[in-house]
């Protein structure tokens, strides 16, 4: 992956179904032995398709395996245009949100739809869509054939249903750049489809009573009746520079061409009044120009592809020291990056249940107990240069509020693991990198003697094993396999009461030849792509085959 090879990045998506509100996939490493107990896939035929030797001018259109948001049967529905834009430049779509008139204030479903299309040349492109200041989606796009794509990507944004209860501004950008080399022009629109009706008792769950932004951009104030506190960050590694890649960077003492000083190991951490109050991994998003090769992406992106997920942060044991009615400092860091370097995106919602039988909800933060970070990278020198990465951290934070119905005690435990080896040679060539990222989340919530404790247990884990390669004749060859895992488990009284799994699995092998014109370049690749998920809901299974750009296989399991 040599620096002056390396395009632009950009990609991500995935949904997970769990009672979790928008818990991010994957799962750490005990659970990857589990993987083994998901529902085999049926023999569905694969689709028939004509085969080119090479790639052509023209493609199928970007698809995932990931499933389609569920809607409810049976009701009334409304669409509302949101945004609609080309975007050129970094100018922003800028306007004004209107409730829909006929579907009520309360609603069961609420999907955001993006439709894309695109033609030319261009990079993979970074964006975000905010209503009244709350991000409600973060996108990345693919890049276009000569012919031209389009594309789709649907969210459930139910979980942000106060901020749409009322006229509120909008703001739109996909920060782009056209000019005689880059032609291509971003063409999107976006929908909100409302499902009239309650939400069913498990999305009622996920949906706060309110959808906070931080003033000022790093201030706080919630409602004093606050009792359950959730704060998400879509963080990503962006921009330009080598904090879009920040898993390949190197100590200093390294001779490769993206240097950070404590290495590769990067931790998203979030802090209430300088307390530290949260740790998470960032997702290790690869674009859509990622790893060198175009080839990998044109039509099955790589996990979280066009629908990159915030990380969450339980502070409900920060609630009653929240609930001063002051304002208090919210601040997100990233671990790993050096001082002074920009490349990371990292917005704030907070997401606040409220007491409605009380006018203040008091409490303390309890117990704030943080381990030692370990961050060690240890570089070895040779005709394969090697650099291996061992890091992780473990927090704990405990508090209580008393609300209408007495005492809930919040306990929230988190430990966060990276394993990685990166080797190359001189001219970073072989360059290849096996790594693994592990984020085990539990939450216990202890209502005394009202009820047995409630205990949700995430735990996710990343995945990425690749080499890139130039060969003879300039032959550029990445081979590639990116994992994106979970196991979500509930239990009362020690007994499992709700669970699901997720193993959402691409794996890409493409070659072309390097620094001649796009249609010299003599393209082949093989993508793919198997998204499983299977627990007390059901399961689904789909796999997907891309070769030389055409789709040969789209395969139903369960």
């Amino acid at each position: 992956m040599r620096s002056r090879i390396i395009m632009s990045m950009l990609t991500g998506a995935t949904l997970l179904a769990s009672t979790l509100l928008g818990a991010t996939p994957a799962q750490s490493a005990d659970v990857l032995a589990q993987s083994a107990d998901l529902p085999a896939q049926s023999a569905v035929p694969a689709q028939s398709a004509d085969v080119p030797a090479e790639f052509g001018t023209d493609w199928h259109d970007p698809i995932t395996a990931a499933p389609p948001v569920t809607r409810p049967e049976n009701t009334r529905s409304c669409e509302v245009t949101v945004a609609e834009a080309q975007f050129k430049d970094f100018t922003p779509y800028r306007g004004t949100y209107t409730p829909p008139g006929d579907c009520g204030k309360r609603w069961s479903k609420v999907v955001l739809r993006l439709d894309g299309k695109v033609r030319g040349r261009q990079f993979d492109r970074l964006g975000h869509l905010r209503i009244g200041g709350v991000e409600v989606f973060r996108t990345s796009t693919p890049q276009p054939s000569p012919d031209g794509i389009e594309w789709s990507v649907e969210k459930d944004v139910t979980r942000y249903a106060h901020t749409l209860r009322t006229e509120q501004p909008v703001e739109m950008l996909i920060g782009n750049v056209v000019d005689d080399t880059y032609t291509g022009i971003l063409d999107v629109k976006v929908t909100l489809t409302f499902h009239a009706g309650r939400p069913d008792a498990e999305t009622a769950k996920t949906v706060p009573d309110r959808v906070l932004t931080l003033q000022d951009g790093s201030t706080l104030t919630t409602p004093r009746n606050s009792e359950r506190v959730v704060a998400e960050v879509y963080a990503t590694g962006s921009g330009g520079g080598c904090e879009e890649y920040w898993y390949l960077t190197v100590p200093e003492e390294a001779p490769y061409s993206c240097k950070a000083d404590e290495g590769p190991y990067r931790e998203v951490r979030i802090s209430v009044d300088g307390q530290l109050a949260g740790i998470a991994a960032p997702f290790p998003n690869v674009w859509t120009g990622g790893w060198s090769n175009p080839f990998l992406w044109y039509v099955v992106p790589g996990p979280r592809a066009f629908d990159v997920q915030p990380l969450r942060y339980d502070l409900t044991p920060f609630a009653g020291l929240l609930n001063d009615g002051r304002p208090h400092r919210i601040e997100v860091s990233v671990v790993g990056v050096p001082e002074g370097q920009t490349g990371w995106s990292a917005p704030v919602n907070v997401l606040v249940w409220q007491d409605a039988k009380r006018a203040h909800v008091t409490g303390a933060l309890t117990k704030v107990q943080a381990g030692d970070l370990a961050n060690s990278s240890t570089y070895t020198p040779g005709a394969e240069h090697r650099l291996d990465t061992e890091g992780g951290h473990r927090l704990t934070v405990a508090g209580y509020v008393d609300t209408s119905r007495g005492r809930v005690t919040t306990t929230v435990r988190r430990s966060l693991a990276n394993i990685s080896t990166h080797t190359w040679s001189d001219g970073e060539n072989p360059d290849a990198l096996d790594a693994r990222w592990s984020d085990d989340e539990t939450v216990t919530v202890d209502e005394g003697g009202r009820g047995p404790a409630r205990t949700t247990r995430v735990q996710r884990s990343y995945t990425m094993d690749g080499t890139t390669t130039l060969g003879v004749g300039d032959r550029l060859r990445t081979v590639l396999t990116l994992g994106d895992r979970a196991t979500v488990t509930e239990t009362r009284a020690g007994r499992r009461t709700a669970w699901s799994r997720l193993d959402d699995t691409y794996t890409g092998d493409a070659t072309y030849t390097a620094s001649v014109p796009r249609d010299q370049r003599h393209a082949v690749g093989t993508t793919s792509e198997r998204y499983r998920t299977y627990g007390s809901n059901g399961c689904y299974d789909r796999s997907l085959v891309s070769v030389q750009g055409v789709l040969t296989e789209d395969r139903m399991g369960c």
